[in-house]
């Protein structure tokens, strides 16, 4: 019998981040996973646990607790500057979802969303299930958008530029500058940015800044799966000017409902609770970084030292030989073309496990020839 599938579907690839980390065998150091090594603190586990005793189980409202985007609306004028209302903010399932409902409400047949090029997996295949066109914008030597560069990429069609500073994979944070640039671009094309700041809170050098601060015409988009290390929680919150979220939110109803009522409480005591964890965890990436760092320049590789998140990306050469020799001797990362054409010659390393296994996965990159 024969069966037909929808060309948005069969046009797009599996992940190859989630490739690689299905794929790997037993005791194989996971480089390719970005995902904290860190448990979710305790306070976050115990509202979760109270909230089932309570019976807290059932639906919530589409857009969220109240309580919960409440204290984002908090967060986000207190660390951001941003004066999104509780009514403009909506809990997703992850920062996945939010990314999908944004693109969804934005596109449909024959418009263009601009992309980092190399950059997130998602940003491409969730434009193409909305049945619009991916457009990858060059990041060039510096690995971030130049302004100048971008606006080479602009058409009538396109609908959305998508901003990640700190950036997955490459871990670059664009500077005040740039990101001021960028929205207004945007506003003067009336073209929407798609701003992807889930890594808002590991920085090591630079400053994060949020482009909702120079235009209205932005759609800000966290999570706390990396902040509070909740990444199976699957809480994530999109915040915009009411003309998006009632857009979005009639995506959110038909594809969602609501998010899992028992992770928004998780995420009320994340984001209201002892912050400690957050600095912890900051400090220990940057302890990896440095050291990861270091060691690829002792071998003679090239890399942008990334100010943000908790990924390297380091110029290799035939990174497809690369990550393939790794494998077999069971270092597992990713090969810079799963984030786009311009990924070549490049493989992303995530920093998010033990030292120890950074330090014997770089043992073993010493035996094989990189670059």
């Amino acid at each position: 019998m024969a069966i037909h599938f929808d060309k948005r579907v069969q046009g797009i690839n599996i992940s190859g981040i989630r490739k690689m980390f299905e794929g790997a065998g037993p005791g194989a150091i996971n480089l390719g996973l970005g995902q904290p090594d860190f448990d979710t603190p305790q306070h976050i586990k115990d509202a979760a646990i109270r909230a089932i005793n309570e019976g807290f189980t059932a639906y919530t409202v589409n857009m969220g607790i109240p309580e919960l985007r409440e204290a984002l609306a908090g967060k986000f004028k207190r660390e951001n500057g941003l004066d999104y209302k509780p009514e403009e903010i909506m809990i997703t399932s992850g920062a996945s979802e939010a990314l999908h409902l944004a693109i969804e409400a934005l596109c449909g047949k024959g418009d263009e969303v601009l992309v980092p090029d190399p950059g997130f997996v998602s940003y491409s295949a969730l434009t193409v299930l909305a049945d619009a066109k991916p457009v990858g914008v060059p990041l060039g030597e510096r690995l971030r958008y130049d302004p100048e560069t971008l606006k080479d990429y602009i058409t009538g069609k396109t609908r959305a530029i998508v901003l990640n500073s700190p950036s997955n994979p490459t871990g670059t944070i664009q500077t005040k500058a740039e990101v001021k640039a960028i929205a207004e671009i945007a506003e003067d094309k009336d073209i929407t940015v798609i701003s992807d700041e889930v890594y808002e809170h590991f920085i090591y050098d630079g400053e994060h800044v949020s482009p909702g601060l120079f235009s209205d015409n932005v759609i800000t988009i966290n999570a706390s799966s990396k902040t509070y290390a909740m990444t199976g929680w699957r809480i994530g919150y999109v915040a915009a000017r009411p003309e998006y979220t009632e857009q979005m939110l009639k995506v959110h109803q038909y594809v969602q409902a609501c998010a899992c009522s028992v992770s928004q409480k998780a995420a009320l005591a994340a984001i209201t609770g002892p912050q400690e964890s957050v600095g912890i965890m900051r400090d220990e990436f940057r302890k990896r970084r440095d050291y990861l760092v270091s060691e690829l320049n002792g071998m003679g590789v090239e890399c942008v030292r990334p100010q943000g998140a908790f990924y390297a990306f380091p110029k290799v050469g035939d990174e497809a030989r690369v990550v393939t020799e790794l494998i077999k001797k069971g270092v597992i990362a990713t090969p810079g073309t799963a984030f786009g054409a311009h990924g070549k010659g490049y493989m992303r390393l995530a920093y998010a496990t033990s030292m120890s296994n950074i330090q014997k996965a770089v043992g073993i990159m010493k035996t094989v020839k990189m670059g």
